[in-house]
Parts: structure tokens; C-alpha cells; sequence
């Protein structure tokens, strides 16, 4: 939780188009400040968007980039998601930087508009439908690229797959720590079939930030209380993000999980290719997505 690494690179991004879910606070809403410093047009994505337009504001007014826009996205939610992508292809020709670092932790057991346990339902599945939607955009503004968010957490997750949806058993932490395995079993086979697009993929640990992540636990909100002085502010929590996104040269580490601006250790089931294709299947099927 001490370190911290910071994200050196110089590259500005005039011309560039990039899209950041969760941005209207915390980690996202560093990210994308960060982005709009460097020229590129942002989108913000939230779900509460009057939140979002005060952060645009925010954010227009630090960098003086007024290409900052708010669209409405409930990764709850796949009618959202889907409209989304529709409004936004439509608007866009390009996309160059995608951000999947929207997230929900430690919720009470609840689902979302669509049937999926909330974890899972909103951190990877939300998010795999969004790439997906997105992905030939992507790749038409090649070189392009994709951070997902995930967490340390992940080490003491694990896929079930007789329980994705935690109808037979449920633990609200680790529903999140099993939807952060997930995000990082997506980003392995996510690059594996990108191979040769000029498309690449990372995922990210961005170290323990105080956040709004921590809402619904009295424990997490007083333990992030009692060990304040080592945890990160959302400005070095964005900078793992930041690296991926901009650091140049990075395409040979397609696929690779990082943390403090560095290639990090994952889990052996973090690691296991079998697990990470059967997800991805499982995943198509419960969105209704080709099994390409």
C-alpha cells in the first residue's frame, strides 16, 4: 500500500478520443482529467449523470479542454450499456483509450436489471458487454487500448461456475474478490484474441485508494479510516491506469496485469488460459453474444 508509481510518460493526445466508465469520481475521475489534460476528447461515462455534467465542468475548467462530455451509462443494467454504445458510435468515429473502471464492492446480496449477482453483474459483466459493443471502434482507431480496472483482491478469488450468479452461497467480499479474477481472466483472453488487431489490453491493480468503493461496509469505511497515511489519494491511484493507457512501447505486455506502473504477480487461477476461455463463453451466453 506504501509504494506508488507514477505514470512518467509525456505522450499528448490532441486528436485522440477516449472513454473512461465510473468517471465522475475517484480513481475515474483522475483518469479523465488526466486524459483531458493531455488533449484528448472524454468522455465521461456514469451513471449519475448531474454528478458527471459537475465534474465535465470541473474538469473543463482545470484543464481548459472543453471536449469533456457526459453520457448516461448503468453497467447494472444491459439495456443501458447497449444504448450507450449506440449513442456513442453514432457520435464517434474514433475511439483510441478505453477505461473499464467502473465498479461496485462489497455490496449486500442484490442483482441487477438483468438477473446477474451485482459483483459480477456490474465489474466484469457490464464491462464485457461494453467492450464487446465497442471493440471494432476500437480497432478501426488502432493503435488503441483498454484498461480494466481489477484489484489485489483478486488473489482470493476464485470462478465458480455452478455459483457465478452467488445463488447457493454468497459473501459479499469475496462476490468482489471472484469479480476481480474475472476482470483479469477477461483482459488474458481479451488480448489473446487480439493478437495482430493493434488492439492491446491491460489490467490494473491501482493500490488501495480512498474511494466511494467502500460505501457499503461500516468495516472498510473505518479501516480505510484507521490507515489513512498509507492509502493512496485517487490521483496516485489513477496513475497505474494512466501508465497503460499512454506509456509508449507497451504492446509487447499485451494482456498483462499491473501494478505501481509495473508488471505484478497475479493468482494461478489468474493464470489458468482453460478458466479464462470458459469464462468468456459463459459470459456470450449470458449476454446473448456470439461465440466467436
Amino acid at each position: 500500500m506504501l509504494s506508488s508509481g507514477i505514470c512518467t510518460s509525456t505522450v499528448q493526445l490532441p486528436g485522440k478520443v477516449a472513454l473512461v466508465t465510473g468517471a465522475n469520481t475517484g480513481i475515474g475521475k483522475e483518469t479523465a482529467k488526466e486524459l483531458a489534460q493531455r488533449g484528448a476528447r472524454v468522455y465521461l461515462a456514469c451513471r449519475d449523470v448531474q454528478k458527471g455534467e459537475l465534474v465535465a465542468r470541473e474538469i473543463q475548467t482545470v484543464t481548459g479542454n472543453e471536449q469533456v462530455l457526459v453520457r448516461k451509462l448503468d453497467l447494472s443494467d444491459t439495456k443501458s450499456i447497449r444504448a450507450f454504445a449506440e449513442g456513442f458510435l453514432t457520435e464517434e468515429k474514433h475511439l483510441h483509450i478505453l477505461i473499464n473502471n467502473a465498479g461496485v464492492m462489497m455490496c449486500p446480496y442484490s442483482k441487477t436489471a438483468d438477473g446477474f449477482e451485482m459483483h459480477i453483474g456490474v465489474n466484469h459483466l457490464g464491462h464485457f458487454l461494453l467492450t464487446h459493443l465497442l471493440l471494432e471502434k476500437l480497432k478501426e482507431s488502432a493503435p488503441s487500448r483498454i484498461v480494466n480496472v481489477s484489484s489485489l483482491a483478486h488473489h482470493l478469488g476464485r470462478i465458480h461456475f455452478h455459483n457465478l450468479q452467488g445463488e447457493k452461497f454468497y459473501n459479499a467480499s469475496l462476490a468482489y474478490c471472484h469479480s476481480k479474477l474475472a476482470n483479469i481472466l477477461f483482459t488474458k483472453e481479451l488480448a489473446r484474441r487480439l493478437k495482430g488487431s493493434g488492439v492491446t489490453a491491460y489490467s490494473v491493480h491501482p493500490g488501495t485508494v480512498q474511494s466511494e468503493l467502500v460505501r457499503h461496509s461500516s468495516f472498510m469505511r473505518c479501516m480505510w479510516w484507521l490507515f489513512s497515511f498509507c492509502i493512496k489519494t485517487p490521483q496516485q491511484g489513477a496513475q497505474t491506469s494512466l501508465y497503460c493507457a499512454l506509456t509508449e512501447g507497451l504492446e509487447i505486455l499485451n494482456g498483462k496485469h499491473f501494478s505501481d506502473c509495473h508488471v505484478a504477480w497475479v493468482s494461478a487461477q489468474a493464470r489458468n488460459e482453460t478458466i479464462a476461455r470458459r469464462l468468456w463463453d459463459v459470459s456470450c451466453d449470458l449476454l446473448g453474444l456470439p461465440m466467436d
